[in-house]
């Protein structure tokens, strides 16, 4: 199957990515009334430790790949010059750390190659757990297993994202909204694609229910990405020409299921599936609470966007004091690693 593209489609592909950049970076799109819900948890302080600080363990496995700490740099963006930068800076500072790193939609790639560049940071990062990624709901509109191996390919990456979008595809202008069938096509990927696949949303959360059917699909992890944090109903509304869009974007501003709550109904069902939680995390602590609620790695989106966006020193920075304060947490709750972490006692829900 070849997808055919025009330069026109391709250019305003690029102009969407640009816009999300600016409106992510410069605007308020954050949810307000929603949360994470992880602020409903609280460790319990342990006042005598019994370990040495500079021993803790916050290294991690994911699909079979070695992290120093179980961060993901979450998907976000390519197709453009300044994509290009940011990606360079953030592969870069996941080879440093040890860091897992997805970069945004390629479908701008695969509309006109030229752009693969902007994506391309393999050589920067060699030995990182790299993740490629296309919209899920391309597969109903001309992508199938050659566009899929097409851009692991050109991302030498070690697993495919798939992103699930039906709200942000509602909200923007020209979106693809045509979701019918894709499970199947979905289930027929998986078997046939060379690297494992993970499903992931944008931002509005996965349910339990979807979660066991995306697992019998084949995926072989999840990335609940819930909300609580960046509102792509907001993002799209903003960028809206057409008032009936942009009043969208308002209502379902804060639409979704909290990231806490995907992680503990899907981890209740489904207690050996890879485990991705994402969605308005933005500190060390709230990652050490998704972990202790189940998740085997936390992504970050925003923060390190806006840390690229200003320096490669900001990003250092970022990155030291998020796992300082992943390391803070275990000691303080007397927790060696991330296992022991998870340790029921350690984690409380807020009455």
């Amino acid at each position: 199957m070849t997808v055919t593209s025009s330069p026109l489609i391709s250019r305003e592909t690029q102009i969407r990515k640009a816009d999300h950049l600016r409106i992510c970076i410069d605007e308020d799109v954050q949810f307000h009334q929603t949360t994470h819900g992880l602020d409903r948890y609280r460790f319990t302080h342990c006042c005598l430790p019994e370990l040495n600080r500079d021993e803790l363990d916050l290294s991690t496995y994911f699909l079979g790949k070695s992290l120093a700490a179980p961060l993901l740099i979450s998907s976000m963006t390519g197709g453009t010059e300044q994509a290009r930068l940011i990606n360079t800076r953030l592969a870069a500072i996941a080879q440093r750390y040890g860091l897992a790193m997805g970069v945004g939609s390629q479908r701008v790639a695969v509309e006109n190659p030229e752009l693969k560049p902007t994506f391309s940071v393999r050589a920067i990062a060699p030995d990182i757990l790299l993740l490629a990624n296309l919209g899920a709901v391309q597969l109903n509109y001309d992508y199938g297993l050659e566009q899929c191996e097409r851009v692991v390919d050109w991302l030498k990456a070690d697993a495919l994202i798939l992103h699930l979008n039906p709200l942000q595809e509602c909200i923007q202008s020209r979106g693809d909204t045509n979701f019918r069938g894709l499970l199947a096509k979905i289930e027929q990927l998986c078997r046939r694609l060379s690297v494992p696949v993970i499903a992931k949303e944008v931002g509005n959360g996965v349910s339990a229910v979807m979660a066991q059917q995306l697992m019998a699909a084949g995926i072989a992890a999840v990335d609940v990405a819930g909300a609580g944090g960046t509102s792509w109903a907001k993002v799209e509304g903003q960028r809206a020409e057409d008032p009936q869009q942009r009043r969208l974007g308002q209502t379902f501003a804060d639409w979704g299921l909290p990231t806490a709550e995907c992680i503990t109904t899907i981890r209740a069902i489904a207690p050996d599936l890879p485990l991705v939680a994402s969605g308005g995390l933005r500190n060390g602590l709230e990652v050490a609470k998704a972990i202790a609620l189940g998740a085997d790695l936390a992504g970050l989106a925003w923060p390190f966007l806006k840390a690229a966006d200003e320096s490669e020193a900001a990003l250092v920075e970022l990155a030291e004091v998020l796992i300082a304060e992943i390391a803070t947490t275990l000691f303080c709750t007397g927790a060696a690693n991330l296992l022991e972490l998870r340790d029921a006692h350690r984690l409380q829900r807020v009455p």
